[in-house]
């Protein structure tokens, strides 16, 4: 969704064109999320005029810029150097210390358009500027309050009733005598009038060169460099702050992709912590929302210390390399990051040992896990569609029944969560709103939590009570790929580990493990199908509609598959249970619906092989997915309609081979189409917002 960067620089000089390009920068690591505007503020060479009021402090202090602009960022760039050029701001002029904060905004509040991009102001001098990701909810009542006391509204935004409360904080402490209120007071007061999820930082021209930090709900991270000395070690609070005068370098943002490149040394800030960057240092201050105010005074927090973490990425995984784009080298590296997925946790000895699966973070929880009343999946699109894969594996080695739960259904009906279940919580990002907000009603119930995401120090990662990451290495591309894949062969090690060491699954279970070993060779297998998928993309360019069929575990592999093609091709897409043809989707079929029909070799091929022969009846026309040598079968006498062939391997790892054709599909068609495949319209990589 939105995203957010920001930039400080601390006794190191740094021209303003230097700057700017660090903060544009910034926004394109963050444009795969999704967004429709942009923004960003720097500091003019003009301080701005000493104020009349003998309430406000009289000291000049350097007026804020901003610049804001609908579309793609590089329209805000091309705007930005127009009104440099315009007003003869130098962009040579160097800066021993700046603060400049950036946003792309993914409309929620308001159409796409300058006045509703960020920064927010408070009123035309800048005073206070904010860049917020997330909703505030009571936004307005906070509005009503503030027009009442003389504010003018010029955004259509939740995010303006923040610099605009920014700035009634701040004048009512002067009128009222209090003319040292510090900038973390003036946040924690707005603070405590917000509801809602949020990221936030915010600049001041009354405290020059400083940022302020916050979140609720919405992530955020600080990246920190020591110019001096930058050996890549993990560090502690102390011992960054301690170098007090050192050049430095400061970085804030909502996503670890804009600061690997600048540094990979982070502090994941935490729900309710204010983070204060002054003086080239960092403080952590805890938003305690019950202490309100101190006798009639803003509150003054106490401050806690925190270590950094080292960011486990390199820049290599976020650029492109030799594809056009994202999508197209995500899908190709799945036999890697499938490869990295299982490094280490597979164990298989000689052909006499015994072959088991190790899983560190649920190794502790494994017997609460066998014991529970149910385990419940719970995810949203793509990550509700790989535990739906997982699903029957999960039930056949456990024996503990498993139900599905699209996460803001589950919330929105209260659906019963018991102290016995086991809830499983499958997002790639970790940040996923509606399946926090599920996590938390589990936890409030009691359930044992467990955690599935791709993001090491996400959200969900933080506040379940286990889990496994997928480490399936970071995923550009708006319509996930190598993460569903590696989603499903987690899961399918979760089975396999809850199902222990039984003697009445033994064969199966080692019969899997040998397949997941050969899984990524036989994904590089069906990568093959590359050009043979284009080709069929371009018979499909000019249609508006698509079926897929799927049974059994290949129903996921429909959903998905459906859910690729109308998230980037823009295509009208419909994945169904083969089992419910006849129950009203057969009054679809005709000669010019293009239907897409999954039949590899499983305990439904039959079943399948029914599906095709009531479709071929009724002049369908079809587009069969068959294990290799199997197209005699499914389409006996030759027959009309394509056929494709995919490698056969275990029926619970099917759904990994099956998808990749269909992905290809979905690319293909794309690009063919014309649309943007890394950046599909109206979507977000990382959902954020409910």
């Amino acid at each position: 969704m939105c995203g957010i960067f920001a930039y400080l620089n601390y006794n190191v000089n740094r021209e303003r064109r230097y700057i700017l390009e660090v903060l544009f920068n910034g926004l394109r690591r963050l444009e795969y999320r999704g967004y429709d505007s942009s923004g960003i503020s720097i500091d003019s060479s003009l301080p701005t005029p000493v104020s009349a009021d003998p309430n406000v402090p009289s000291s000049p202090s350097i007026a804020p810029l901003v610049f804001r602009q609908e579309g793609k960022i590089e329209s805000l760039v091309k705007s930005v150097y127009e009104d440099v050029a315009a007003t003869e701001l130098n962009l040579e002029e160097s800066f021993s210390i700046h603060a400049g904060i950036a946003h792309t905004r993914w409309a929620t509040h308001g159409e796409p358009a300058p006045r509703n991009s960020h920064p927010q102001t408070s009123d035309p001098g800048n005073e206070f500027l904010v860049v917020h990701n997330g909703v505030v909810t009571n936004y307005e009542a906070l509005k009503e309050t503030l027009v009442r006391h003389g504010f003018t509204f010029e955004s259509d935004t939740d995010t303006e009733v923040i610099p605009k409360l920014a700035k009634f904080v701040f004048d009512k402490a002067n009128e009222e005598g209090d003319h040292d209120v510090t900038f973390c007071q003036v946040v924690f007061e707005v603070m405590r009038h917000l509801d809602g999820a949020y990221a936030l930082i915010f600049k001041s021209r009354h405290y020059p060169n400083e940022l302020i930090a916050c979140k609720r709900g919405s992530p955020l991270l600080l990246g920190v460099k020591d110019l001096a000395e930058d050996n890549g070690a993990a560090a502690s609070f102390h011992d960054f702050n301690a170098s007090k005068n050192g050049p430095k370098e400061l970085f804030l943002s909502s996503d670890a992709n804009a600061l690997v490149e600048h540094t990979r040394k982070v502090l994941v800030i935490e729900d309710g912590e204010v983070v204060h960057l002054k003086d080239g240092g960092f403080s952590i201050l805890k938003f305690n929302d019950d202490k309100g105010k101190n006798h009639g005074a803003l509150s003054r927090p106490a401050s806690v210390q925190r270590a950094l973490s080292i960011l486990e990425m390199e820049v290599e995984q976020i650029n492109k390399g030799n594809y056009e784009h994202y999508m197209q080298k995500e899908i190709h590296e799945q036999p890697e990051s499938l490869k990295t997925t299982m490094r280490g946790r597979l164990i298989r000895g000689g052909s006499s040992k015994a072959r088991s699966v190790l899983l560190g973070g649920l190794k502790d929880h494994l017997k609460t896990i066998r014991r529970s009343r149910r385990i419940v999946f719970i995810g949203c699109g793509t990550s509700y569609n790989a535990a739906l894969a997982a699903r029957p594996l999960l039930e056949e080695l456990s024996g503990i029944p498993v139900t599905m739960e699209i996460a803001s259904d589950l919330v929105d009906r209260q659906g019963p969560i018991y102290r016995e279940d086991t809830a499983v919580f499958v997002s790639q990002s970790g940040e996923t709103a509606d399946t926090l907000q599920a996590l938390q009603y589990a936890l409030e119930n009691g359930a044992l939590c467990v955690g599935i995401t791709n993001t090491v120090g996400s959200a969900i990662a933080r506040n379940t009570h286990c889990g496994v990451h997928i480490n399936a290495g970071a995923e550009i591309g708006v319509a996930s790929t190598k993460a569903y894949t590696s989603q499903i062969v987690v899961m399918a090690m979760v089975a396999l580990a809850i199902a222990g060491d039984t003697i009445s699954n033994q064969e199966r279970r080692d019969a899997i493990i040998d397949a997941l070993y050969d899984l990524p060779n036989k994904v590089r297998e069906v990568l093959k199908l590359d050009e043979e998928m284009k080709e069929l993309a371009k018979l499909l360019i000019a249609e508006q509609s698509l079926l897929v069929f799927g049974r059994g575990y290949n129903y996921a592999t429909a959903l998905e598959g459906a859910l690729k093609v109308k998230e980037v091709a823009l295509m009208h897409s419909e994945g169904m249970l083969g089992g419910e043809m006849k129950h009203g989707p057969l009054a679809l079929v005709d000669e010019n619906l293009p239907i897409v029909v999954i039949a590899t070799r499983d305990a439904c091929f039959s079943n399948q092989q029914s599906v095709i022969q009531q479709l071929r009846a009724r002049k369908g026309r079809l587009i069969v997915m068959c294990s290799e040598g199997d197209a005699a079968s499914v389409c006996p006498g030759g027959g009309s309609g394509r056929v494709v062939e995919v490698p056969q391997v275990q029926d619970c790892l099917q759904p990994v081979i099956n998808i990749v054709p269909l992905q290809l599909l979905a690319y293909h068609l794309t690009v063919l189409r014309g649309y943007n495949v890394d950046q599909p319209r109206n979507l977000a990589k990382s959902v954020t917002t409910q």
